[in-house]
């Protein structure tokens, strides 16, 4: 499959996934005061930003036809 995912746009999700994901895994733990479901919805959204910058495939820009690797 062609990449839609590149540069800037990788380096983020890869950032920001990682941050969302030690979140969710923080507030699920018990580690930060939060309701389960805000640690269950960012590590949720943690994980899919990390496969898709991992990947560089996001199929919500497949189906917008958005390409940020510059093609």
């Amino acid at each position: 499959m062609e990449t839609n995912v590149c540069s800037i746009d990788r380096t983020v999700r890869l950032s920001l996934g990682a941050v969302l994901a030690a979140v969710g895994i923080a507030a699920l733990g018990g580690v930060l005061a939060t309701a389960p479901v805000v640690g269950a919805v960012a590590l949720v959204v943690g994980v899919v930003l990390l496969g898709t910058g991992a990947t560089q495939l996001c199929p919500v820009y497949r189906l917008l036809g958005i390409n940020t690797c510059g093609d």
